[in-house]
């Protein structure tokens, strides 16, 4: 096993990971920005250092300044959590060369899963159904002949995107000229690329994810699935699993979760991954895309399986082989997670920076957090407060769970979503799983 882990992340996800360091007794560094100084993530770990100033591109996204802090601790592995330089290839090639294991998948899958088009060329030759779509558009003609081939509307891709970035329906020719153009702007500021392409829109769509884990010694599993369909701005704020779809197609679990395998075993996939989908209302479903990290919304999995997906990602970097098989891995009752942020849900989910004044975390659920009382969530980063996330033994229990964890919540002084998250769980069709990717957006837009 690492006998000491850097840590490069920020905020909740950093504080998640220095967690199970310390049980599994491993020493942990973290990293922090100028902006970051005195965070609660760099008291969580045994060590802390600064490594730029308080933008991401001069702090946590200077993966030389990053490595060099590494050894100079005498770490001898990192875990890059999830967003920043979790899923680029290059740096994780610079992190094995300095002779540190990153506790992930290997750079030429990173890379194959991280442009979005070889990812859906790689699930059409495992035989994984894909949304109908264009090769990469080089010029907006090439992109209108492709639309009008397929009728509108239609959804424009950033190819090495992900996380709902560099995304916009087009229903005509004018908002389709438009949205290539931002997408490709998105693109080329989030992840270096202009590359887009298009794909047939699918009406009403639900994201489902399934979860896998693959070890060094070619045994893959998957930990179910996770429902990830309220969303605004194609980015989930509320997630659950089990997802409620399934009672709805039987026999959808099993179809979803061998594609999910497939995918997995035939990319030598190594530590932890999802596969997420888009299922239509037909109940048939189409791969998306994989991203190669820890999820954001990995607390409900472990919630509903018992099990630590971080502690399960290092004991498999470290070389170790999975301790569980497929039969091994059950549910228990139902988990929703809400994503609490610093914005405003009824100004288009306007992200609103500024200082938490009194704070105090509900009791009764898991609360996944990074700041504290008289903190500033500043405009670097994003504006994720916490992630509270409720165990029950039925979905209405997890619900009522969430409830009063929501109204237990005090966070003043600062312009938040918890109200949103509320009226979300009070609606009817969230109570009946009536809804898709589209819904919450038009449930705020109608009061």
């Amino acid at each position: 096993m690492f006998n000491k882990i850097l840590i490069a992340n920020r905020a909740e996800i950093a504080c998640r990971i220095a967690r199970t360091c310390r049980r599994l007794g491993i020493a942990s560094v973290a990293i922090y920005s100028e902006a970051d100084e005195g965070s609660p993530h760099t008291d969580q770990a045994d060590e802390a250092y600064c490594v730029g100033p308080g933008p991401v591109s001069e702090s946590y996204l200077n993966g030389e300044k990053i490595i060099e802090v590494a050894k100079r601790t005498g770490c001898d592995a990192l875990h890059p959590g999830y967003g920043l330089l979790s899923e680029n290839a290059q740096f994780i090639a610079a992190v094995e060369s300095a002779g540190l294991t990153f506790i992930g998948p290997q750079p030429a899958t990173v890379e194959l899963m991280g442009d979005k088009q070889r990812a859906r060329s790689f699930a059409r030759e495992c035989d994984v159904p894909i949304v109908p779509g264009s090769d990469e558009l080089t010029d907006d003609q090439s992109a209108i002949e492709f639309a009008e081939a397929i009728g509108y509307p239609v959804l424009v891709k950033a190819a090495a995107g992900g996380g709902g970035i560099g995304m916009k329906v087009a229903k005509k020719e004018k908002a389709l000229i438009k949205a290539l153009a931002e997408c490709r702007r998105r693109g080329e500021s989030a992840f270096g690329s202009a590359k887009v392409y298009l794909e047939r829109y699918i009406s009403k769509p639900r994201h489902i994810e399934i979860q896998v884990l693959a070890d060094k010694h070619g045994k893959a599993i998957h930990l179910f699935e996770r429902e990830c369909s309220i969303q605004r701005r194609h980015q989930k704020v509320v997630e659950e699993a089990p997802s409620v779809l399934m009672s709805k197609h039987p026999g959808l679990r099993e179809r979803m979760t061998a594609a999910a395998l497939a995918l997995t075993r035939q990319a030598n996939y190594l530590n932890a991954g999802t596969v997420e989908f888009i299922v239509d209302e037909t109940g048939q479903f189409y791969f998306i895309e994989m991203n190669t990290r820890l999820q954001v919304e990995h607390p409900v999995t472990e919630l509903i399986t018992g099990l630590d997906l971080v502690a399960l990602q290092i004991e498999i970097a470290a070389g170790h082989p999975l301790s569980l098989s497929q039969e091994d891995v059950s549910m228990t009752g139902h988990a929703i997670e809400c994503r609490v942020y610093a914005e405003d849900p009824e100004k288009l989910f306007l992200p609103a920076p500024g200082k938490i004044g009194r704070y105090r975390e509900p009791d009764n659920v898991r609360v996944d957090s990074g700041v504290r009382a008289n903190w500033d969530v500043v405009s670097f980063y994003d504006p994720m407060i916490a992630k509270l996330s409720a165990h029950g033994a039925s979905r209405q229990a997890a619900i009522d769970e969430m409830l009063k964890a929501l109204a237990g919540y005090q966070i003043e002084g600062l312009t938040n979503n918890l109200s949103m998250h509320d009226r979300v769980l009070r609606s009817t069709a969230f109570h009946e799983g009536d809804f898709d990717t589209l819904w919450l957006e038009g449930f705020m837009k109608d009061g």
